[in-house]
């Protein structure tokens, strides 16, 4: 399995920090951001990795990642995004670079507590599909948020909404998920939303109505880092407790 880091867009919500760097450049705690998803990556056995990204700042990713090998890396690429179409539209960028495996996508302000080894292993003999992680948070309006049907064992995901104003529940969709290879023909085919975007969860609820999504629960702390409030979070709970560590 191969592994992919969506590390594009123009970070408007970190502005004006982000005048100067890529967001996923900035430091949580003592690191750069883009190296928790690759970390992340790496502790589920993923050692090939893509970076997508985009903007004017994308060649400070070079100075900063060089080869990949002093990561730990075996081999790393980078994509450039053209505009801001979307995570669905990044993803596009991939398909030379999966040659039909399956991926593991990290969305790159994405940090967790907690490595994803045991959701990689169960998605890696998962024969076809999709898989998604779910956390519970306090602001699900954020997200895109599962509605479930069902009780118990019985229950099953019917619906991803994307940032609705009355969520659902409060789980919502992790940025991270796996894919088999049809994924980039799903993504050829969105449309864009409301936003002019293509939205990653037209693509999971297209593996949903497919009967082809799984899930698992994230456990440990987990957050993003796109917002002030966000960033300062993220680097309070690593400063506090580590990430990716157990």
């Amino acid at each position: 399995m191969k592994g992919v880091i969506l590390a594009g867009g123009l970070g408007t919500r970190l502005r004006p920090l982000t005048l100067v760097t890529n967001k996923h450049l900035l430091p949580v705690y003592d690191r750069p951001m883009i190296h928790y998803p690759i970390e992340c990556l790496m502790q589920a056995g993923i050692r090939d990795v893509l970076v997508v990204t985009g903007g004017d700042h994308a060649g400070d990713f070079l100075k900063l990642l060089r080869n990949g090998k002093h990561l730990g890396l075996r081999h790393l690429e980078f994509a450039y995004q053209e505009g801001e179409g979307g995570i669905a539209d990044a993803l596009k960028l991939a398909e030379d670079f999966a040659d039909g495996a399956k991926i593991c996508v990290v969305l790159g302000d994405n940090i967790l507590e907690k490595n994803i080894r045991h959701a990689a292993g169960e998605f890696f003999t998962q024969p076809t599909g999709a898989k998604i992680l779910l956390k519970q948070v306090p602001d699900p309006q954020r997200f895109g948020v599962v509605r479930f049907e069902g009780e118990g064992e019985k229950r099953k995901i019917a619906e991803i909404i994307e940032k609705p104003k009355d969520p659902p529940s409060n789980f919502a969709v992790t940025g991270i998920y796996f894919y088999d290879a049809r994924v980039f023909e799903v993504c050829a085919g969105l449309k864009p939303s409301g936003r002019g975007e293509l939205e990653i969860t037209d693509v999971n609820n297209w593996y949903l109505q497919q009967g082809a999504l799984t899930h698992s629960f994230i456990d440990g702390w987990w957050t993003d880092a796109g917002t002030f409030e966000s960033l300062h979070r993220a680097s309070c709970l690593v400063a506090e407790g580590g990430a990716n560590l157990a």
